[in-house]
C-alpha cells in the first residue's frame, strides 16, 4: 500500500503525523482515546461533504487523492448525490488537550429505504453529528434521525452546515435546534463543509462530548456487523465494531444469526484503503475477511463471536431486512433470461436485502419476482442490472406484501397479484401500513391533508413548529405511498414538504384484485391489488392510459378492467381503416358494399387469431402521476 499521510502544518498544526500506513497503527489502542461517531442528516444537507472535510483534516486524503463524496464508492451514489451503502473510515487527531485520539467515522445511508442499515450503524457508535442545513432548517428526516439517535442513547452534536450561502440563517437554525429538536444550542457548531470553515471545531467537539467506548477486553468476543461488501478476490468483507474481547488472525469465528463458522484470514482498519492489523479489540472499528463466499452469510446487524469461546447473548437489535415492495422483472428479449438470472445472483452477493424468485408471465415470458426495501432500492437495482450487465429490462408496477387468513386460520402472505386466491377461500384480508412523518410550511397544510385523506391516511397528530412549519403524523397504507404519493406531495407543496416513513403493522382492509383484459384476455403482468373504494377509479384511469399507449391494429381492441366477472371500466382502441375499393370502378353501389362486407369478414377472422402488441411503457403506466 502506498503512503498517503502528511504532517500537519499551518492552521492544521494540531493534526498528528501518522507515518507510513503499513506501520500505523501496529499496536493496540487505549479505548479511552477512541471515539466512534456517525453523521446523520436529511437528504442533501451536506453529510457526505462534511465527511470529506473531516477526512482531509485527518490526513486520510490530501490535495492529490481527495475527491467529492469519497465515502460513496458507487457511480450511482455520486450521480444521484445520495449514500446507498454505508462505509467507515479511521483517522487520528491530536486534540488541543495534547492527547492523540483515534476517530472512527461510520457513514450511514441517507434514504428511508435503508433505515435498518442506519440503525445498525448508529448501534456501532457512541455519538452522532446531526447536520442541519442553514438555508432549509429542520426537515422530516432530521427529526426521524434525531429520534433514532435518541433511541440508541447517543450523544448528539448539532452542526449547522452551509453558512457560506447567502440564504443561510444561523440564528433561525439555533432556535429550531433549541425549540424543535430540544438540543443544547450552545453546543451547535456553524460550519461550511464546502469551504472547510470552522470544521476543525467539529473534531474538538467530538473529542470533548462523545464518550469513549465501554470496552471489556476479557469478555468473550462480541462484534457487530454494521456493513458487508463483496470483493471478487476476498469474498464477503465484514465491517465490524468490536464491543467485547479481542479478535486475531487465524481465529475461528462463529456468526450467531446464520449459525456458521469461518476462519479469519485477514483483518485491519479502514482508512479509505484497508490497513492490515494483527488484532482488533474492544472499542475498535475495522474489517474482517474470513473466506466467506456471499454477503448473505454476513448480514447487517449480526453478531460475530469466537467458535472456541462463544458469547452467551448476541448484541441486541438484529433482524433480517424484510422487502416491502415487489415487482416483476423481465428481459425485453426472451433470450436474455439466463443472463438476467446470472446477473441477479451476482448482484445478491453485494446486496443481502435483495430477494427474487422465478415467475412466468403469459404476456412477458420468463422473468423474476423481485423484493426490494423500497422504491429507491428498486430503481437502483434495475439501474445496476442495466449498467453493469448490459440488460434491457421491463419492470412491472410495484406491489406490496398483503396478508390473508383462510377459513382454517392459516396466514398466507401474497406479494404477486397473479397469486391472489378466490375470494370465497379466505376470511380476512390485511395490508401493511406505514407511520409517515411529513414536514411542510403551514400554507400547504390544507392541500396535503386532502391528499392524505384521499390516500386513506389516518391522522395521529399535527404539531405546529417554531419556524412556521407543521409536522403531520399519519398512518398510511404502504400501497398508497408507492403509487404516485411522493410526486403529488412535492407538487402540492412546490417541493418544500419532506417525507419520512417506517413500517407500522398490518390492518384489515377490503382489498380486491383488478384484472386488466386486452382483447378479452387477462394480462397477468398488469393485474393489481387495490382497495375496493378506489378500484373503479384506478381501473378507469389505467385503461385510459393503456388506450394511449397501445398502437392501433387492423381490428378493434377492447380494453377492460374487471373485478372477477364484473367489468368496472372499458375503452376501445378503434381499428385502422384499410378498406380497399380500388378495383370497384364504376358499376352499381351494391358491388362496393359486397366487397366491403367480404373485407369485414376477413377482419373478424383476424381479430380471432390476431395478437395485440403491448409496448414496454404500458407496464410502467401505473407508476406515472395522473396529469
Amino acid at each position: 500500500m502506498k503512503g498517503r499521510y502528511l504532517a500537519g502544518n499551518g492552521e492544521n498544526k494540531n493534526l498528528l503525523f501518522l507515518g507510513p500506513p503499513g506501520l500505523w497503527p501496529a499496536m493496540a489502542v487505549d479505548a479511552r482515546y477512541i471515539r466512534n461517531f456517525s453523521i446523520i442528516a436529511h437528504i442533501d444537507h451536506g453529510k457526505s461533504t462534511l465527511a470529506d472535510r473531516l477526512l482531509e483534516l485527518g490526513h486520510i486524503t490530501n490535495d492529490r487523492t481527495k475527491k467529492e463524496q469519497i465515502l460513496d464508492s458507487m457511480d450511482i451514489e455520486r450521480e444521484r448525490g445520495i449514500t446507498i451503502k454505508s462505509n467507515s473510515a479511521t483517522f487520528e487527531y491530536k486534540a488541543e488537550d495534547g492527547n492523540n485520539y483515534t476517530l472512527n467515522l461510520i457513514d450511514t445511508p441517507g434514504h428511508v429505504d435503508f433505515s435498518y442499515e442506519v440503525s445498525r450503524s448508529l448501534a456501532a457508535c457512541e455519538g452522532v453529528l446531526l447536520v442541519v442545513d442553514a438555508t432549509q432548517g429542520v426537515e422530516a428526516q432530521t427529526l426521524a434521525n434525531l429520534y433514532l439517535a435518541m433511541e440508541h442513547d447517543l450523544e448528539i452534536i448539532p452542526v449547522i452546515n452551509k453558512i457560506d450561502l447567502p440564504a443561510a440563517n444561523v440564528e433561525r437554525c439555533l432556535e429550531l435546534i433549541d425549540k424543535s429538536l430540544g438540543l443544547d444550542k450552545d453546543r451547535a457548531i456553524p460550519v461550511s463543509a464546502k469551504t472547510g470553515e470552522n470544521v476543525q471545531s467539529v473534531l474538538e467537539a467530538i473529542v470533548k462530548y462523545i464518550p469513549a467506548p465501554a470496552a471489556d477486553l476479557e469478555a468473550p468476543l462480541r462484534a457487530l456487523i454494521h456493513d458487508s461488501i463483496y470483493d471478487s478476490y476476498n469474498g464477503a468483507v465484514m465491517k465490524v465494531r468490536v464491543f467485547d474481547g479481542k479478535l486475531s488472525k487465524a481465529d475461528r469465528i462463529y456468526i450467531m444469526g446464520t449459525d456458521k463458522e469461518f476462519t479469519v484470514t485477514d483483518l485491519g482498519i479502514n482508512t479509505i484503503v484497508p490497513v492490515q492489523r494483527k488484532q482488533l479489540q474492544a472499542g475498535e472499528v475495522g474489517y474482517v475477511i474470513a473466506g466467506i463466499k456471499s454477503v448473505e452469510d454476513t448480514r447487517v446487524g449480526d453478531t460475530v463471536t469466537l467458535a472456541s469461546r462463544k458469547a452467551t447473548q448476541p448484541l441486541p437489535g438484529y433482524q433480517e431486512a424484510k422487502p416491502m415492495v415487489f415487482s416483476g422483472l423481465f428481459p425485453v428479449m426472451g433470450d436474455d433470461f439466463e443472463q438476467l438470472k446470472d446477473a441477479l445472483h451476482k448482484l445478491k452477493l453485494n446486496d443481502a436485502a435483495l430477494i427474487f424468485e422465478q415467475e412466468n408471465s403469459m404476456a412477458l415470458g420468463f422473468g423474476f419476482r423481485v423484493g426490494y426495501l423500497g422504491l429507491l432500492h428498486m430503481e437502483i437495482v434495475q439501474e445496476r442490472l442495466e449498467r453493469e450487465f448490459g440488460l434491457d429490462l421491463i419492470n412491472t408496477a410495484p406491489s406490496v406484501k398483503n396478508r390473508i387468513t383462510d377459513h382454517k386460520g392459516r396466514v398466507v402472505y401474497i406479494d404477486n397479484p397473479s397469486n391472489w386466491p378466490d375470494p370465497t377461500k379466505y376470511d380476512k384480508k390485511e395490508e401493511p401500513y406505514v407511520k409517515a412523518t411529513i414536514l411542510t410550511p403551514q400554507e400547504y397544510m390544507g392541500n396535503l391533508i386532502g391528499l392524505l385523506q384521499e390516500k386513506r391516511g389516518i391522522q395521529n397528530n399535527i404539531l405546529y413548529l417554531e419556524d412556521g412549519k407543521v409536522q403531520l403524523l399519519y398512518d398510511i397504507p404502504l400501497a398508497e405511498v408507492i403509487y404516485e404519493f411522493y410526486d403529488r406531495l412535492k407538487s402540492i407543496s412546490r417541493g418544500y414538504a419532506s417525507l419520512d416513513y417506517e413500517l407500522a403493522d398490518y390492518r384489515e382492509s377490503d382489498l380486491v384484485k383488478v384484472d386488466i383484459l386486452v382483447n378479452g384476455e387477462p394480462v397477468d403482468a398488469l393485474a393489481m391489488i387495490v382497495h375496493r373504494t378506489v378500484a373503479e377509479a384506478r381501473g378507469r384511469q389505467f385503461v385510459e392510459r393503456l388506450k394511449e399507449l397501445i398502437p392501433r391494429h387492423q381490428f378493434q381492441i377492447p380494453l377492460q378492467a374487471a373485478i372477477g366477472a364484473k367489468v368496472i371500466a372499458r375503452e376501445n382502441i378503434s381499428a385502422l381503416k384499410k378498406n380497399v375499393t380500388a378495383k370497384c370502378y364504376g358499376g352499381d353501389i351494391s358491388r362496393k358494399r359486397k366487397l366491403l362486407e367480404k373485407q369485414k369478414e376477413g377482419k373478424k377472422r383476424m381479430k380471432q387469431i390476431g395478437s395485440v402488441e403491448i409496448p414496454q411503457d404500458a407496464f410502467l403506466a401505473l407508476l406515472k402521476t395522473e396529469k
